[in-house]
C-alpha cells in the first residue's frame, strides 16, 4: 500500500507542470483596459476595445474554452483574429490590426488587443495552462 501511495505522489509531482500558476485576466469595460496577474502579482496592463453601441461584451467570470493562434471570423467577413482565446461561445480575446481604436469601444463584443499584446497573453496562457486561467469581465 505504501509503495502505491509513493508511486502516486511521484507521478503527480512529475505530471504537474512546474510553471502552473493562477493567471487572472480582468477586463474593465468602464476604462477599456485589461489587467493580467500571475499568482496575484501584476504582469501586464493593456488597452483594449470591447463591444460598441449595439453590441455587448458579456460581463461575468469565465474560463478558457478554446484557443487558436490563427483564426478568422466566420460571422464577420473572415476578419483575422490572431491569438484568439475564446471564453464564452463566439466571444474571444484576440489581436486586431485596427490598433488606433484601442482604449475605446469598437468591437462586435470581442475583446481586442494589439497583435503583439495578444501574442504575449496567448503565450502566457499556453505557458501556465488554460485550466489555470480565470477571465473576468466587469464594469
Amino acid at each position: 500500500m505504501f509503495s502505491r501511495v509513493l508511486l502516486l505522489v511521484a507521478f503527480l509531482a512529475i505530471a504537474t507542470p512546474a510553471t502552473a500558476a493562477n493567471v487572472s485576466i480582468v477586463i474593465d469595460l468602464s476604462d477599456q483596459h485589461m489587467r493580467v496577474s500571475v499568482s496575484g502579482a501584476p504582469k501586464y496592463s493593456f488597452d483594449v476595445s470591447t463591444g460598441r453601441k449595439g453590441y455587448t461584451t458579456p460581463k461575468g467570470s469565465y474560463g478558457v474554452q478554446r484557443m487558436y493562434k490563427e483564426y478568422y471570423s466566420k460571422k464577420y467577413d473572415w476578419s483575422p483574429m490572431p491569438y484568439s482565446i475564446f471564453f464564452r461561445g463566439g466571444y474571444a480575446i484576440h489581436g486586431t490590426y485596427d490598433t488606433k481604436r484601442l482604449g475605446r469601444v469598437a468591437s462586435h463584443g470581442c475583446v481586442r488587443l494589439s497583435p503583439e499584446n495578444a501574442r504575449r497573453l496567448y503565450n502566457l496562457v499556453l505557458q501556465h495552462g488554460s485550466g489555470n486561467v480565470s477571465i473576468r469581465v466587469k464594469g
